[in-house]
């Protein structure tokens, strides 16, 4: 029956391919929206990677996340410096990096940090930042900016730019008085970093020292020379951190800290599991995914009912056949069986065909969406999953073929042997 069914696939096989390739672009696409699935679940939760616990000003994990991770929204409170002080002292914490958002520069997110920063933060699977171009900033007013940032505006180090207060794209109140120079350029990251100006804490200080309630007071004007001497002499250190980056001795001394940190007198503050919070908000906004899946599924679908379509349409032009194989002997239930075997042999090639073709355009492009969209796409073997949803294809391939195989199996011989004009 195999050997027939592919004689006669061979003799229409210009229709026959046809099918086949509505087929395997079916198939890629399904098979493409779940690597792309997949792979946006793991750069999302790859956003931060080797930091125990965020510490910030209590409220909702959500919320703590998306304005210390993804720059996204603002704190309700800061954390004083004092608080802050004593996270850093706790006997089970290893380190801590400030942060300090507020500011923005044409549209980009400014941070305040330190230089802990560039060695602590970790991203997808623990991989380091690294610099595209310059170093980390050294003198008071030196920023690093991230690739997309970069880009975007076209800077590169050495450029001189000006932090604007507040977070719109146009600003009409900027710190023009204290320009920043760009001291490095980070690689990209496909990370809420790629659009950020990073500053150091004691720079936000600097170029906030003439400003009260969100405005600049009248007749102030402290220059950049001034600030430096503040700085030189220590007198910028921050009174307050939006967040902190915490990290501990050991993962046993993780809820230690965490319930301690939540319960802690001098202020109401919190602490989040990133790792938690990256899933609570993936839940929010995965509705994507699935509607992503169930778009892809309609094309394997229609694909199937196109390949049954072809069948269905060739029964005029076959009848002649059927008609000589009944005449030799075959059964009608045999008739059924030849169709439905093409259809399931037109599906398995057309799955194996998409696999090719996906993994083919994965190797060739996978590259260039990482560094241009930071999503990572792992080329591996289907898992599990994957193989269900392939047989499940086969499968429906060979149930669809069952409809023209129905119509075929209630043919007469006299029907086959009858010339029509």
């Amino acid at each position: 029956m195999i050997r027939l069914a592919l004689l006669s696939l061979h003799a229409r096989r210009g229709a026959a391919a046809l099918a086949m390739l509505a087929i395997a672009c079916s198939v890629a696409l399904f098979l493409g929206v779940e690597k792309v699935r997949v792979g946006a679940r793991a750069s999302f939760a790859g956003a931060i990677a080797g930091t125990d616990l965020i510490a910030g000003a209590r409220g909702g994990a959500v919320p703590l996340l998306l304005y210390s991770v993804f720059r996204i929204g603002n704190a309700t409170a800061n954390m004083s410096a004092e608080s802050y002080a004593d996270i850093a002292a706790h006997p089970d914490v290893a380190w801590t990096v400030p942060l300090s958002l507020g500011d923005s520069h044409r549209g980009f997110r400014v941070l305040g940090t330190t230089r802990d920063y560039f060695t602590r933060y970790r991203f997808r699977g623990g991989q380091s930042l690294a610099f595209a171009d310059g170093a980390a900033f050294a003198d008071l007013f030196d920023a690093v900016i991230g690739a997309e940032a970069a880009s975007a505006l076209g800077y590169a180090v050495g450029d001189s730019i000006a932090v604007a207060h507040g977070l719109g794209a146009v600003s009409f109140a900027e710190h023009d008085d204290m320009p920043f120079r760009v001291s490095g350029v980070l690689a990209r990251t496909g990370t809420p970093v790629d659009r950020t100006v990073h500053v150091g804490v004691e720079a936000i200080e600097a170029i906030h020292l003439d400003w009260a309630s969100g405005a600049r007071r009248p007749g102030a004007s402290t220059g950049a020379d001034e600030a430096r001497a503040l700085f030189e002499a220590g007198a910028l250190a921050p009174k307050a951190v939006t967040a902190a980056m915490v990290g501990v001795t050991s993962k046993i001394a993780t809820f230690r800290v965490k319930r301690w940190i939540d319960e802690y007198r001098g202020e109401a503050l919190m602490a989040i599991l990133p790792g938690v919070a990256l899933q609570e908000l993936w839940d929010l906004v995965g509705v994507a995914e699935t509607a992503l899946t169930a778009v892809s599924a309609m094309v394997v679908v229609t694909a199937l009912l196109g390949m049954a379509t072809m069948i269905l349409s060739s029964l005029g032009a076959r009848r002649r056949e059927m008609a000589i194989l009944r005449a030799v002997g075959a059964r009608p239930r045999a008739i059924a069986g030849l169709l439905v075997a093409e259809a399931a042999l037109l599906s398995a090639a057309g799955v194996a065909a998409g696999l090719a073709a996906l993994y083919a355009a994965l190797a060739a492009a996978r590259a260039w969406i990482d560094a241009r969209w930071g999503l990572y796409l792992e080329i591996a073997a289907p898992d599990a999953r994957e193989w269900v949803m392939l047989a499940i294809i086969v499968a429906a391939g060979a149930a669809v073929g069952a409809i023209p195989a129905f119509r075929a199996y209630r043919l007469s011989l006299a029907d086959g042997m009858t010339v029509r004009f």
